[in-house]
């Protein structure tokens, strides 16, 4: 059965695409996109200085045996103020492979579960002549109170300052909009143009195994 969305302002509805709205949901696949995303996002450019790249402590702090103190090597061990740093993080990538199906698949399901709670509505993006944060307000009147996250088109810049300033609304073009970001979404709106590039997105995988399946 097809699904269908709002159009926010209007009385009107938008059917979704089966293939991308009506999919199971595919709890691991979703799991392991999600922390492929967010490890994605990480600099991994934190850093600390071992005991060999600390400056000084060249000779030792005083002679082997007779002080009566510990001996010591050097004023850059760990154990000095000012010293290295033990087993400290180095400059690294976190980046972790989700193969192109699978991650087709955890968006088709990520777009699902937002079509089955009817929390997905259509945005018209020509309604915005200048930019304007209250006729956005007015718009997500209905849907404030939880975190919603506006996709639009990269030519619809009026439309993202519009949104852009709101609290708990985060907007984002459809090409940048990830599995993490759609299931973190307590609501979902995209405008007519992004909602077409995220069923292309998402109905991408299933083209192609169909294609391989007739060439077969």
């Amino acid at each position: 059965m097809a699904s269908t969305a709002p159009v926010l302002g209007t009385t009107d509805t938008v059917d979704l695409d089966d293939t991308a709205f009506g999919a199971e949901f595919k709890e691991a696949l979703v799991h392991a996109s999600v922390r492929a995303e967010l490890a994605a996002r990480r600099q991994g450019t934190h850093a600390t200085k071992t005991r060999g790249k600390v400056r000084g402590g060249g000779a030792k702090p005083w002679r082997q045996k007779g002080t009566g103190r510990a001996r010591q090597g050097t004023i850059r061990a760990p154990q000095w103020t000012g010293g290295g740093v033990v087993f400290g993080p180095s400059p690294r990538h976190y980046t972790v492979k989700v193969n192109r199906k699978a991650r087709k698949a955890a968006l088709r399901s990520a777009l699902s579960i937002h079509a089955e709670r009817g929390s997905v509505a259509v945005l018209d993006a020509g309604a915005f002549d200048v930019p304007s944060t209250k006729t956005a307000a007015g718009l997500l009147a209905d849907r404030l109170g939880g975190s919603v996250l506006v996709v639009v088109a990269p030519d619809q810049d009026l439309a993202f300052k519009s949104f852009r300033n709101l609290e708990r609304v985060h907007v984002l073009p459809a090409e940048a909009a990830g599995v993490a970001d759609i299931v973190g979404a307590a609501q979902l709106v995209v405008t007519e143009d992004a909602l077409t590039a995220l069923t292309e997105r998402a109905k991408g995988a299933v083209r192609a195994a169909k294609s391989e399946g007739e060439d077969a």
